[in-house]
């Protein structure tokens, strides 16, 4: 019997999904697990993997529609039934059958771990990352912790142990032609839309239009704007850069030093991460930091949860991984709520600095500049002054003057500036 292909529940709250692309082509080969449709919901847009290897038999919901959750959207023809498999006329029933699970084959025993002095563990980990630990032979010595005082999270670990599996080399019997197989197939460019044309909004544009007019007509925006010397970060960065992506497989990028530094502010100044509920104001215990995301089909805004018990190196981390995700469409539901505080980016693409909208329910958005290099005044330490060439930044914060009088807004961002001119924490 063929698979069916059905329509899933990206999150509890999600209802209903929309097809935007089919990657496949009814009589085209398909791998399990390898992309097979692209979906937008309220919340992300996903590539939705294939639930069985064969061939795509059937496509039964086209593009641009919109269908409920377990609805039947196609069909996969097993290998040895793809050649009679014929298209069925009759609808596919709402709730699809569980795709057949592979019989799983038993994992090698683990190596054995190198002893580790048992206070130590307990002071750099909790009792489920060691559990993990004793789990899969791994010893915590071999792992950078990227929490707080260098505390091994349950993330560093399972990035750990699937950079191991990872690493392995591919068997030796794999074919070119096996392999050409299991690779994605090539994506089709899209066509650019020629002036005159009237081209329907995608789901993501759609919500991103409501979200703006409903966070204006919901918040009292107000804007402040800061001039930073970077010079300080600009200089470090150069200089540990090649090291810190040879130690920690990541780049080391700018934007953990600017989330860094407001989330120290955030921590002194916690009316910035509050939120108006009715006549309420809700104080968040945790700092979850939305980090906007440019893509090619529009904005996301993924969120690093508990950045204020996140080191450097564990907030580089945090900001890459979410990138990559929210770039290849793997993000979940979860990764993008719950923010309390957004930090954006416009500098990137050359802007001196924006006057961004504030991302709802959050009551403030930073929004961070170009760095260009510019003449300054600066005094020195006998109270001299001169003009020298520093590399600046203009930071800017959107706030909810409902919620956060001027005053504080300037405190929270003076504090902000202070940090990074003065940044003495240890990169990795």
């Amino acid at each position: 019997m063929p698979t069916d292909i059905i329509m899933p529940q990206m999150g509890e709250s999600i209802v209903e999904g929309t097809i935007t692309k089919w990657l496949k082509k009814p009589g085209d080969k398909v791998q399990r697990d390898e992309p097979l449709f692209e979906i937008s919901t309220d919340k992300v847009d996903a590539e939705i993997p294939a639930p069985a290897s064969g061939v795509l038999q059937e496509i039964k919901v086209t593009e641009g529609t919109t269908v409920n959750v377990n609805t039947v959207v196609g069909t996969i023809a097993v290998d040895g039934e793809a050649a009679s498999a014929k298209p069925s006329a009759a609808p596919a029933k709402p709730a699809a059958a569980a795709p057949p699970k592979e019989e799983k084959k038993p994992a090698p025993a683990p190596a054995p771990a190198a002893p580790v002095h048992e206070e130590e563990e307990e002071a750099r980990s909790s009792p489920l990352v060691r559990k993990i630990a004793r789990e899969h032979g791994v010893s915590l010595s071999q792992i950078s912790g990227t929490g707080l005082g260098g505390r091994i999270t349950k993330q560093d670990i399972m990035q750990f142990i699937e950079g191991q599996g990872s690493s392995q080399p591919a068997p030796a019997t794999s074919s070119p032609a096996q392999s050409a197989a299991a690779a994605p197939a090539p994506r089709p460019a899209v066509p650019a839309p020629y002036p005159g044309d009237l081209v329907p909004m995608s789901n993501m544009r759609k919500l991103i239009a409501k979200h703006m007019i409903e966070s204006r007509r919901t918040s009292a925006h107000v804007h402040c704007m800061y001039e930073v010397d970077f010079t300080r970060i600009v200089n470090l960065r150069n200089k540990l850069k090649a090291g810190f992506e040879q130690r920690h497989g990541a780049r080391l990028t700018f934007m953990p030093f600017f989330v860094r530094a407001a989330v120290m502010a955030l921590q002194q100044w916690p009316i910035i991460n509050a939120a108006i509920e009715g006549e309420n104001i809700r104080y968040h215990r945790n700092i979850n930091v939305g980090i906007a995301v440019a893509l090619d089909w529009g904005l996301i805004v993924p969120v690093l949860k508990n950045a204020g018990d996140l080191n450097f190196l564990g907030l580089q981390r945090g900001i890459t991984d979410l990138g990559e995700r929210a770039r290849t469409k793997k993000l979940k539901p979860e990764d993008v709520e719950g923010s309390t505080f957004t930090v954006t980016n416009p500098g990137q693409f050359g802007a001196v600095f924006g006057l961004p909208i504030i991302n709802q329910p959050n009551s403030a958005i930073m929004g961070v500049g170009g760095i260009t290099k510019m003449p300054l005044v600066v005094t020195d330490k006998d109270g001299s002054d001169s003009i020298a060439i520093r590399s600046v930044v203009h930071l800017t914060l959107g706030y909810d003057h409902r919620l956060i009088d001027g005053a504080v807004a300037d405190q929270f961002m003076a504090q902000v500036k202070k940090n990074l001119e003065t940044w003495s924490e240890e990169v990795g």
